[in-house]
């Protein structure tokens, strides 16, 4: 049997940044990561779109809208540091009718409360930073930017193994076992005893907390988020990121243009039910995943309240041209025969049992336990405060 002081069950960012900053900030302490699949970052991080969020859209004083302004910064500065590739490129959202400019100003307001360097700008103005961008008005938020998060992975893996930690691959976890002072993870390579278990299982998370006894208040409901790409000769269309004006009475954002650290410009995402936790395509069914959701009157209640949603979603998923009509709203010369398929990621997002979806970070604490139940965007972005959160919160008789 393996021993170790702490146990990171994730090798997505959230965990090697954990494990990161557990190495940092608790020299002496051995610390293992255990990842079932044979590389790092390999599903909600290596699916996403690379944006380094600057922190608009969340609740002041919330996790989330704490951990991404500063994530944001510290983001930046370890691409800066360990020379990554990295853009802080900027933002529009864009409004594009005067029916959105109440809520574009109450985006205004949010982001000046969280301290983001933003302004309203006219449409005039806009077409400066986008000059194929439709808008009446728009906000320009100067600190987004994008990187390669799946390089940083790489990195924050090669940092671990250089500073004595055991990142280890193709380790699958199977059990949990609690005990006095401590935890036993079973894996599909052996045991691996533990001081503390902190779980950052992304799409698994909920099933890591009940394997070691936590009674979870959500279920991980997976959405698919699906992309296209524009054609090389139409890349042009975009300098940078245009965003909608994402409407309050649904969960998700709304598609957007994002150009990629590589000069690809991606659009996307959409969000449709997946019947399978890590289920990239509509053919990738899992039926464990799926009885899951079936059971779950969480998933029917937010089914009763965003049907319409998620119905025009699924339209806009089937039908190449009706994503490319979405995307024409923000830029107008846009059409079907411009974008071809570019994958798709998986959100992992919890719901609780009424059907309201977790707005902030969710972190559940146990004794020698910490479980990260909800990270969804912006959690690449916050994953270096993340960690620092975490590892902050841990009693003495842990840390030392």
């Amino acid at each position: 049997m393996m021993m170790t002081k702490f146990v990171v069950v994730g090798g997505g960012i959230v965990g090697l940044a954990v494990a990161h900053r557990l190495m940092t900030d608790r020299p002496g302490d051995s610390v293992t990561v255990l990842e079932k699949e044979s590389g790092w970052g390999a599903h909600q991080t290596g699916h996403n779109s690379g944006v380094v969020h600057a922190g608009v859209y969340y609740q002041p004083g919330s996790l989330k809208a704490a951990l991404c302004v500063a994530g944001n910064a510290s983001m930046f500065q370890f691409c800066e540091e360990h020379g990554l590739p990295y853009d802080i490129c900027g933002k529009l959202i864009v409004a594009t009718d005067e029916a959105e400019l109440p809520r574009l100003h109450g985006l205004h307001q949010r982001s000046l409360a969280n301290g983001l360097p933003v302004r309203l700008v006219s449409g005039e103005e806009a077409r400066a930073y986008e000059p194929h961008v439709s808008a009446v008005a728009a906000l320009h938020v100067a600190s987004t930017g994008i990187v390669d998060f799946g390089a940083v992975c790489r990195k924050l893996a090669e940092l671990l193994v250089a500073g004595g930690a055991e990142p280890k691959a193709d380790t699958e976890v199977t059990g949990v076992t609690t005990r006095t002072g401590g935890v036993v993870v079973h894996t599909t390579r052996g045991e691996v005893a533990g001081d503390v278990l902190i779980n950052c299982a992304g799409l698994h998370a909920d099933r890591i907390a009940r394997l070691s006894g936590i009674t979870t208040p959500v279920q991980i409901v997976p959405f698919r988020g699906e992309y296209y790409e524009l054609i090389p000769r139409r890349r042009d269309l975009v300098r940078g990121l245009i965003y909608p004006v994402p409407d309050p009475q649904f969960p998700f954002l709304g598609v957007h243009l994002t150009r990629m650290i590589d000069d690809t410009v991606h659009a996307g995402p959409n969000a449709v039910l997946a019947a399978a936790r890590e289920g990239y395509s509509w053919g990738r069914i899992n039926p464990r995943d799926v009885w899951d959701e079936l059971t779950y009157r969480g998933l029917w209640a937010l089914g009763r309240k965003h049907y319409r949603y998620g119905l025009t979603e699924v339209a806009r998923s089937l039908s190449k041209k009706r994503f490319a009509a979405s995307l024409a709203r923000l830029v107008p010369e846009l059409t079907s025969v411009d974008i071809v398929p570019a994958g798709a990621g998986v959100r992992a997002q919890a719901i609780r049992r009424d059907g309201g979806l977790v707005d902030d970070f969710l972190i559940v604490e146990a004794d020698r336990q910490v479980h990260v139940l909800n990270a969804p965007s912006p959690a690449a972005t916050s994953s270096l405060e993340i960690a620092r959160h975490i590892v902050s919160r841990l009693p003495a008789d842990q840390a030392c």
